[in-house]
């Protein structure tokens, strides 16, 4: 990659000032050739009459001498106004370039990390105003996506290390004692351990192949694929007492038959685990024709949340209590993905608490085919 050529730097505020001096003197100066080519047709005589009496010394001007006097103040009433244009124009483009100014700080002061700073500029609803605006909108937002990566990088770490500490702990005890193991149980534990581990790391690759993923784009029954996956969690359900219900609507989206399977999993996996033993989960699927969207809204029983808790589950690795539970499975990545793939899809994901406890989780999805989204870039 080139270098940018360097030369002498010239502000913004030296161009205005001396676009406004150039433009009064040209503006002047069309003026007085005016003048002159007017008095170019005035007829060539004196243009007073001779009164008797007169002094012999005294001469009356003609178009001549006019012109002469009109040329000789010419270069001076034009020198008044460069001076003029390029003093009031350095003031007046100072004035207007104020607010460029502040943003250009609020740039520099973000270029160093800081994220907090706003502009916050107020007066007139201008273009420097809506500028402003729009910069401080995207610090916010830049601010509140580093705060997730920073948590998801600290929270991967975590997950990461947690399975390589029991691994190699399992390892150690077995290693001072060897004689007094119980080798099936302690294999058994690795591989638990480990399959953890894997599990994890597939999960993460997995969200973050996403951001370059480009989704194939297919009509896909999304009520049958919501029908296949409570069939396939039939048994888990049964196992936890959780009543699955369900009211579908044969609806078409376009999009990934494979990961829209995979979103339909991760929700329903979600509301069978969290649903508390003997709870319930009920499943619609309908077709929105005014906004070009199908809805897939799941309703669960489960653990009272509030507002702002339930809208950060779909952060990787939080759930209600904050961090992921100890014991359960799973890593903590399912809503994370769940986001991504309707965001892919040209969707949007809500999750609010339900009266009563447990959550009600609505997917947006596009029935027509976003160019936007499915293009690669």
């Amino acid at each position: 990659m080139s270098a940018r050529p360097t030369g002498v730097r010239v502000s913004a505020r030296l161009r205005l000032a001396l676009s406004y001096a150039v433009f009064l003197v040209a503006a002047g100066a069309v003026v007085l050739v005016a003048v002159y080519v007017v008095l170019r047709y005035v007829p060539d005589y004196p243009l007073a009459p001779a009164i008797d009496g007169d002094s012999p010394g005294v001469q009356i001007g003609s178009r001549g001498d006019i012109l002469r006097v009109l040329l000789a103040l010419s270069g001076l009433v034009l020198g008044v106004l460069a001076v003029i244009g390029i003093v009031g124009g350095w003031f007046l483009a100072g004035w207007i370039l104020r607010p460029l100014r502040r943003i250009n700080e609020a740039a520099q002061i973000a270029a160093t990390g800081d994220l907090d700073h706003r502009i916050q500029l107020s007066g007139r609803n201008d273009e420097f105003r809506q500028l402003a605006d729009s910069f401080d909108g995207m610090l916010e937002r830049l601010h509140d996506a580093f705060e997730v990566r920073e948590r998801f990088a600290a929270n991967a770490s975590h997950e990461l290390r947690t399975p390589l500490a029991v691994t190699s702990t399992l390892l150690e005890v077995a290693l001072r004692d060897p004689l007094g193991q119980d080798y099936p149980t302690l294999l058994h534990r690795l591989q638990v351990t480990n399959d953890r581990a894997v599990g994890l790391t597939e999960s993460l690759l997995r969200l973050a192949d996403m951001d370059s993923m480009t989704p194939d784009a297919e009509p896909v029954n999304l009520a049958r694929i919501v029908r296949a996956t409570i069939q396939e969690s039939s048994a888990e359900a049964d196992r936890r007492e959780v009543t699955i219900t369900t009211d579908l609507e044969d609806v078409s989206v376009v999009g990934d038959a494979g990961l829209l399977a995979h979103l339909v999993t991760n929700i329903v996996e979600n509301a069978v685990k969290h649903s508390g033993t003997g709870g319930r989960a009920l499943l619609r699927t309908r077709s929105d024709q005014l906004q070009r969207k199908a809805v897939l809204r799941v309703e669960s029983t489960g653990t009272v949340f509030t507002t702002d808790t339930a809208a950060r589950l779909a952060e990787p690795f939080l759930r209600g209590a904050g961090r992921i539970a100890q014991g359960e499975r799973g890593h903590g990545l399912g809503l994370a993905l769940v986001e991504r793939i309707a965001k892919m899809h040209g969707g949007s994901l809500a999750i609010v608490p339900r009266s009563g406890g447990g959550l009600v989780i609505t997917v947006e999805l596009s029935t027509h085919q976003p160019s936007s989204v499915f293009s690669p870039d």
